[in-house]
């Protein structure tokens, strides 16, 4: 049985601190989780917009890679060939569209998982080409002594993934994009199998293919391939329209378990669960025919975005326990939690 925190969301917007005095933050979510010794860190996405100043105007910010600085553009809303009426989205007939937030990563840390102490910088902001309008929906992976940051990296060239290593979640070093665009939710698994690197990864086109759950593998993190689908959408109503890899996979007695977000045909995002051989990870061995997480509280339901529960990252208790730490309604920072054997009969 999947038990919510009693006090959700554990993280609102309310509490985080903007990362300038011009911007406000309105959300934070879908956030990577890992455990540090006996303590919980939390990379968060934190979602923020530039503070209205002027009425007449709509403001975007912007990185821009000559200034190495995130600059704030202007777009008149008078304009016939603009249109602001979406507060998410700038529209214009001659440049094409643009998001009016802005995301970047923030570390949050605390003693019992569930009171946060939020650090008042980000530890990841754009900061090269390949990030101009911001990342997000970050992943951790603790491998060979250090923590690896694989991220969505936003840019007029799309949605590619960054990656960045740290040692002690206070400081990171960039690696640069290891998937091109459009490919995202990139989660690593936490240790070598047959001599290789594995990662889930979730290519995505407005063409034809669904979006579906793909594998590679590597020898060094950074060059990947033997790229293989491994997961399509269905044939469950609930994940129908689309999937997408979640957590880095947890190793169990019986495999790789690896929690994914599936999407219905109402655009509602719930989370199921794959089973992965130990020795191929390429080998899926079960599925879970309906979500064991879905949108049903108040905070799930009716934030920024409806219907959506979405994860990064889950951390595999001393106790069996896993928690899942997930995104509500693109908006806010909750945590489930289900006991790693019930969450098996779910697969298998």
């Amino acid at each position: 049985m999947i038990i919510r925190e009693k006090t959700n969301p554990i993280i609102t917007a309310a509490d985080v601190t903007p990362s300038r005095d011009d911007f406000e933050v309105f959300g934070v979510f879908n956030a990577a989780a890992v455990a540090v010794g006996k303590r919980t860190f939390l990379l968060l996405r934190v979602a923020e917009k530039v503070k209205e100043e002027d009425p007449s105007r709509a403001t975007i910010a912007k990185f821009d890679p000559e200034t190495k600085k995130i600059e704030k553009v202007f777009f008149d809303k008078n304009d016939p060939n603009i249109d602001c009426s979406d507060p998410r989205t700038i529209k214009t007939k001659t440049k094409g569209n643009f998001v009016t937030s802005m995301g970047h990563l923030r570390g949050a840390w605390s003693d019992d998982g569930v009171n946060f102490i939020i650090d008042k910088a980000p530890l990841l902001a754009a900061g090269t080409s390949f990030e101009t309008y911001g990342i997000e929906d970050p992943r951790i992976t603790f491998i060979n002594g250090e923590y690896v940051i694989t991220y969505s990296a936003i840019s007029d060239d799309g949605i590619g993934t960054g990656m960045a290593v740290s040692r002690d979640l206070k400081s990171a070093e960039r690696k640069g994009l290891i998937f091109l665009s459009n490919n995202k939710n990139v989660a690593i698994f936490p240790e070598k199998i047959n001599g290789s690197y594995w990662a889930f990864h979730r290519p995505f086109n407005k063409v034809r293919a669904k979006e579906s759950i793909w594998i590679a593998a590597s020898t060094d993190l950074i060059h990947w391939g033997q790229f293989k689908k491994i997961v399509s959408p269905g044939p469950g109503a609930w994940d129908l329209l689309k999937i997408g890899p979640g957590a880095p996979p947890l190793k169990t007695e019986k495999g790789w378990l690896e929690i994914y977000h599936g999407v219905d045909q109402d655009e509602k995002y719930s989370l199921g669960a794959i089973l992965l051989d130990a020795d191929d990870p390429s080998n899926v061995i079960g599925r879970s025919k309906k979500p064991f997480l879905f949108a049903e509280e108040s905070y799930e339901t009716d934030g920024l975005v409806k219907n959506i529960v979405f994860t990064c990252n889950a951390i595999k208790r001393d106790n069996g326990k896993i928690d899942i730490y997930y995104g509500a309604s693109d908006d806010t920072t909750c945590l489930a939690s289900i006991d790693e054997k019930e969450l098996l009969e779910y697969v298998v």
